[in-house]
């Protein structure tokens, strides 16, 4: 009884953390971690582009650090000191759901927005444009380095991601903002940041979905488990 009282604990408080501290702390870690995944990794080779999957992982292991360090800073400072109740961090059993939900993102939901889009500016949104980023990533993943971009693309980023844009952004802001003002802000922050325009539609839908998620659910643990059946199929479907 005491542990399932917790557990409801975790999705029923709001945020501790204020949407300036927590966009202010994003911001800076932000910053941050792209200076010094940029240092890593013109240490290591005499580009940016096509990095290997090995020296790739690390430099964004640099970036997920950085941002959690960030998280658990503002939860010590500005929280509770419990980063698990800040960010309703929380996956039940029901959270499985997720499953079908991030396939289905995946196969149905971005490749019918992209439809319309395709028919308007066919040169802009071409299919083979969309998924060459996925493409290029396993052209590069040959032997081990196959399973360290599986660990990447679907669990690491998906966890990492989920904890800052939906359990610090979103949460923070429906502090003070209508709970779908705060979905759709995330959402949009969640898609800018990747820095590719042709997947932006894409992106801004999944994050809505997954923000969805959170908003239905209280706690990170459905986001979070569709996040990684969207990548994982996505992935295979690439592959």
């Amino acid at each position: 009884m005491l542990v399932r009282g917790l557990q409801a604990d975790v999705g029923s408080r709001p945020s501790p953390v204020s949407p300036g501290v927590a966009v202010g702390g994003y911001v800076a870690a932000w910053f941050a971690g792209q200076l010094l995944s940029s240092l890593v990794a013109t240490a290591n080779t005499d580009t940016s582009d096509d990095l290997p999957i090995p020296l790739l992982f690390v430099v964004l292991a640099v970036t997920w650090t950085i941002y959690l360090g960030m998280m658990w800073w503002l939860s010590q400072r500005h929280g509770t000191g419990d980063a698990r109740r800040d960010y309703a961090v929380d996956v039940r059993w029901t959270d499985l759901a997720g499953i079908p939900i991030g396939a289905a993102t995946q196969l149905l939901l971005v490749p019918l927005l992209y439809l319309p889009l395709e028919a308007i500016w066919p040169g802009t949104f071409d299919p083979e444009r969309l998924s060459e980023n996925a493409e290029d990533l396993l052209d590069r993943a040959t032997g081990p380095a196959m399973a360290l971009l599986i660990v990447m693309v679907v669990v690491a980023a998906p966890v990492v991601e989920e904890l800052v844009y939906r359990g610090l952004i979103q949460r923070s802001l429906s502090v003070h903002l209508p709970a779908a003002a705060a979905l759709v802000l995330a959402a949009a922050i969640f898609a800018l940041v990747h820095f590719r325009p042709i997947e932006y539609p894409g992106l801004f839908a999944v994050g809505l979905v997954l923000g969805a998620c959170v908003m239905s659910t209280g706690r990170l643990g459905m986001a979070i488990i569709a996040h990684m059946a969207f990548n994982a199929v996505g992935l295979a479907v690439a592959a």
